[in-house]
């Protein structure tokens, strides 16, 4: 059963939670939305920077994402919104059988540079260490894709090497910059973030 075939629950209830930052809300995604994943996945800039996002886009590419999304022992998917609740992109965590669980998440172009991916990265990895109890989470982005390494960075994820990925877009395999970040780390930086805060 998907989270759309809950007909009775409500998607905090029936599937995963929705997360709120100070900007962002982020929340299982809809089958009503896929008008609006389409619209924003359908750049080729996003597309090639993603393991698993075709070029071009659909609405049935959206529709079919949607409809995989959160599906028992599968990935946790999290559409990512604005507290008015506009669309902006996805992300969500994907567990592996042996490897840490990792992280991915994609932005739509004309919401890059505003910090909204560090925000829902920020929640993703406080949901995957505190409710699911994940030990560690990785991470990968392109070696072309600068902005996506200082967004892992910055919400202290550690880079563990360069290895390859097959992108979907490209129909190929390209140089990924490899991170992890573990549990530890991750409430040492929450405990220093609080007390900048506090002082």
């Amino acid at each position: 059963m998907t989270c759309l075939d809950l007909e009775t629950r409500t998607y905090r209830e029936g599937c995963i939670p929705v997360l709120e930052t100070e900007r962002l809300m982020l929340r299982a995604p809809k089958l009503e939305d896929a008008k609006h994943v389409a619209a924003l996945a359908n750049d080729k800039r996003i597309a090639e920077n993603t393991r698993r996002i075709p070029h071009p886009y659909s609405r049935n590419d959206a529709e079919d994402f949607i409809a995989a999304a959160n599906t028992p022992k599968g990935d946790v998917t999290f559409l990512i919104t604005t507290h008015s609740g506009l669309p902006i992109g996805a992300c969500g965590i994907a567990a592996h059988d042996e490897a840490a669980p990792e992280i991915g998440y994609w932005i739509g172009v004309k919401h890059w540079g505003k910090g909204y991916a560090t925000e829902a990265v920020r929640a993703i990895i406080d949901f995957a260490f505190t409710e699911l109890a994940h030990d560690s989470l990785c991470a990968g982005a392109r070696v072309t894709n600068p902005a996506s390494r200082r967004i892992l960075e910055k919400c202290g994820f550690q880079w563990t090497g360069v290895g390859l990925c097959r992108i979907l877009a490209l129909n190929s395999s390209a140089p990924i910059d490899r991170f992890r970040l573990d549990r530890g780390l991750w409430t040492s930086l929450r405990r220093w973030s609080d007390v900048k805060r506090v002082a």
